[in-house]
């Protein structure tokens, strides 16, 4: 007795019906398919256990490939059978196997796999993508309009249609049973390498702009590579250092000193026909005399020249107003020179040993060249010159001793005391080698210097100011310089013949005679003839002084009158 339900041998759960096997049973069983869409058709709850239908001659032709084929239309379907409760309740979320399509949606179609086509294949157009697939990759169309629902009941297995199979494509895609249509791997279009020379165009762009980017990183690079070497690295080093204060000294500092004096100081380069020399000297007066040594001038000669450079860089030519031997001394002027500073005079009686002192000068040329001592001594009989062999180039000097430095160059140059007034002019120093000598010779400094007192330079250079000649002091004797004995012994004869105590002379009113030792001068000491003539100098024509002396073994003492010589 047919009840209504489909016969024959029950098909497992988990069997699914293949593509192009699916049977339907008589045509009113094709009816059991409603109104609804296919996939409503599918997510209807069927019979637990559906049993296959004999296949009928309206069997749904098999979909042919990259050709989807349009499903038949709906049938009428017959009144529904009786309700029968499904094995399990309705998947509200639709998660498969228990949600649409159901347990016996058809298998997802086999994946095939096709390599990719080598560079510069052509690859055949893409169909347009869609909007995606359902679990068996079935095409999933637009939301079905809702409707009235069908009352669950069994639904013979022949009512079932298998679904259009989609396209297949010949190109290899990445397979999500979830996902919606995507595209292939290979891009469609024109292959690589074919565009016609674009590509050519392209990597020349891409040479081009390296290039470019290339050289202005190198000049960058470079730029920053001459900074460090010049600077030393990419930081800069800043030591601590004190601020720049006013420059104002004490005036008797050694800056103040030499602040004040050096405007008045000057440097001489004098040049003659077979000799030249430089010195130094200072300002006597507004009238551009000049106090120097006689040895700086002495190259000049009758005809030679003179340039004379201030402290300032200005210079100008002079000419020599007098010169002595006898002293070392000599006075030069300027003219068209205005603006000069005189440096002041101070006295050298007023001196005391160790007192602080500057000297100023040009030694090897170096001029304002400023150096700084004490007065190590004072009344050093020094004697130099004598180049000439006759003596008339001696000078005796009652000198001022200095260890500050003096060089060649130095000569003529002041030796000022700490208020910056003249107190002795720098004309010798004691040579290491050969003793005592002028400062123009070419031995240097070992801080044995001697300068002349202003005193005697004043009156010195009064004289020759004033005469062109300067006078010496005199006692009218000869002296025996080859005596070696302690003192200064009178020659038993005088020059040419002349007797050895000039008549009428002033050591003859006192009452010398040839052969006496003079031993003392104002109560000092006298050990040398040198020395006696270097003590006579100090003092001026007219002065009176007081000797001590032997005289065949007695001691006796005279008061003498000084008279006068003019020096050469």
């Amino acid at each position: 007795m047919d009840d209504g339900k489909p016969t024959g041998p029950k098909a497992k759960w988990w069997s699914r019906p293949t593509s192009g096997h699916t049977t339907t049973s008589a045509p009113e069983s094709a009816a059991a398919a409603v109104d609804a869409p296919v996939e409503d058709a599918w997510a209807a709850d069927a019979p637990a256990h559906p049993e296959p239908v004999a296949p009928a001659q309206s069997a749904a032709p098999e979909p042919v490939a990259q050709t989807p084929v349009a499903p038949a239309p709906p049938a009428a379907v017959p009144a529904p059978a009786p309700a029968v409760k499904p094995l399990h309740e309705p998947d509200e979320y639709s998660t498969p196997p228990y949600g649409g399509p159901g347990p016996w949606a058809p298998a997802p179609p086999v994946q095939r796999p096709v390599p990719t086509p080598a560079h510069g294949t052509p690859v055949p157009p893409v169909p347009p993508p869609y909007a995606g697939t359902n679990g068996a990759n079935i095409t999933a169309g637009p939301p079905p309009t809702p409707g009235p629902v069908p009352t669950p009941g069994p639904v013979p297995a022949a009512a079932f249609t298998p679904p259009p199979q989609p396209p297949q494509s010949t190109h290899w895609l990445q397979y999500d049973p979830w996902g919606g249509y995507r595209q292939p791997l290979t891009q469609p279009g024109q292959p690589l390498g074919s565009d016609g020379g674009r590509g050519k165009n392209r990597r020349g762009s891409l040479l081009v702009g390296a290039l470019l980017l290339a050289l202005v990183a190198g000049g960058i690079g470079g730029g920053i590579g001459a900074y460090v070497e010049r600077n030393g690295g990419l930081t800069t080093v800043e030591l601590p250092q004190a601020a720049k204060n006013s420059g104002g000294r004490a005036p008797d500092s050694v800056a103040g000193i030499a602040a004040s004096a050096l405007p008045s100081v000057v440097t001489l380069h004098v040049s003659g026909t077979t000799e030249s020399g430089t010195g130094t000297g200072f300002v006597l007066d507004n009238e551009g005399h000049i106090l120097t040594n006689n040895h700086v001038v002495a190259p000049a000669g009758p005809s030679g020249d003179i340039t004379v450079t201030f402290s300032g860089g200005e210079t100008a030519s002079a000419e020599i107003v007098g010169k002595d031997s006898g002293y070392d001394l000599a006075v030069v002027k300027v003219k068209g020179v205005s603006g000069l500073k005189p440096l002041p005079l101070g006295n050298s009686d007023n001196v005391q040993v160790g007192d602080p002192v500057v000297a100023i000068g040009a030694p090897f040329d170096l001029s304002n060249t400023v150096t700084s001592g004490i007065i190590s001594a004072k009344d050093r009989p020094i004697t130099a010159g004598g180049e000439k062999g006759d003596g008339s180039d001696i000078s005796y000097v009652d000198a001022l001793q200095t260890d500050a430095p003096i060089n060649p160059g130095n000569s003529g140059g002041p030796l000022v005391d700490t208020d910056a007034h003249v107190i002795g002019i720098n004309s010798a120093i004691r040579a290491a080698d050969n003793g005592s000598t002028t400062e123009g010779g070419q031995a240097g400094s070992i801080g044995l210097g001697f300068a002349i007192p202003i005193n005697q330079g004043k009156r010195v250079a009064e004289e020759l100011i004033n005469t062109g000649k300067a006078t010496h002091p005199v006692i009218g004797v000869t002296l025996d310089m080859k005596y070696t004995g302690d003192g200064a012994k009178v020659g038993a004869k005088g020059a040419e013949g002349k007797p050895a105590v000039t008549p009428g002379g002033p050591g003859a009113k006192a009452g010398i005679k040839p052969g006496d030792i003079i031993t003392e001068v104002d109560g000092r000491r006298v050990h040398s003839g040198e020395e006696l003539i270097v003590k006579i100098r100090a003092h001026r024509p007219g002065d009176r002084l007081d000797l001590g002396l032997t005289r065949g073994g007695k001691d006796l003492s005279m008061t003498l009158t000084l008279g006068s010589a003019t020096g050469t």
